[in-house]
């Protein structure tokens, strides 16, 4: 998958989101797209379908692939869920919907770590 965000930016954004920072809108797209396309990067596949609405979309995971329609395993949520999850910070399950057996997330969480995401941290 070829990058779009570029990863000092992506990580700069992240680190100030995870430091409680408000992004503005066009902060918070480019930081879920950045997540997005790491995600599939760490996680290269085509058996999930990840819905960020208006942000982006990506697919991932190893496994069983479509070709048309509608893919089997969907998970959607709002932008800012999908940042807390990224970062490991606590979700609420409400505000992600899931469908599909390969559809649990939860085992490639976080997505970044402390370390990553420290505001000193230069290397990202």
């Amino acid at each position: 998958m070829k990058r779009r965000i570029d990863e000092a930016q992506g990580m700069g954004l992240l680190r100030a989101y995870a430091a409680g920072r408000d992004l503005t809108t066009a902060d918070m797209r480019t930081a879920v797209r950045f997540a997005l396309e790491e995600f599939a990067a760490r996680h290269p596949g085509r058996s999930v379908e990840i819905r960020i609405p208006w942000m982006g979309a990506v697919q991932a995971i190893p496994g069983p692939t479509h070709t048309r329609g509608t893919p089997p395993n969907v998970v959607e949520m709002d932008g800012p869920t999908w940042l807390a999850a990224v970062i490991g910070r606590a979700v609420d399950p409400s505000k992600i919907s899931q469908s599909g057996v390969r559809a649990d997330l939860g085992p490639y969480f976080p997505l970044f770590g402390d370390a990553q995401l420290r505001a000193d941290n230069l290397e990202g």
